[in-house]
């Protein structure tokens, strides 16, 4: 997974810095997703990409409003 997000980190941001584009990638094997093991990696700190996913899924469950929290 390494390997993946530093080429997906790569080729989303080049190697100049400071990065402008962050990323999460979630991998879990089919059939084992509910009470299975669900292997994560970014280019964020933490913090920053637990909002970005709390973000995401309420826009999936529909009940993101604009300017509000997740």
């Amino acid at each position: 997974m390494n390997m993946l997000a530093a080429a997906i980190d790569e080729t989303l941001n080049g190697k100049a810095k400071p990065k402008t584009l962050a990323f999460v990638m979630l991998v879990a094997e089919f059939g084992q997703i509910d009470n299975g093991r669900v292997n994560y990696i970014s280019n964020g700190t933490r913090a920053d990409m637990i909002a970005m996913m709390k973000e995401f899924i309420a826009r999936a469950e529909g009940r993101y409003a604009e300017g509000g929290n997740a």
